[in-house]
């Protein structure tokens, strides 16, 4: 048998999942990172979380991870 066979058999599936930055409308740096799946929500992901910078709950909107 060939040794491509082989190595094709033991490669891993490419990950569907990406990380994603939530940054802070309040405009204070501050973000959390969440896992998302593109296959499932083409959307772009809006949560309102809390910002311990401003003590309050803002509106987080997703980013790209740097």
């Amino acid at each position: 048998m060939s040794s491509e066979i082989f190595n094709k058999m033991g490669e891993k599936k490419k990950s569907a999942t990406l990380f994603i930055r939530l940054v802070s409308a309040a405009g204070t740096g501050f973000f959390y990172v969440k896992k998302k799946n593109p296959r499932k929500i083409q959307t772009k992901l809006e949560f309102r979380k809390y910002d311990p910078r401003v003590n309050r709950h803002v509106l987080f909107t997703e980013a790209k991870m740097k």
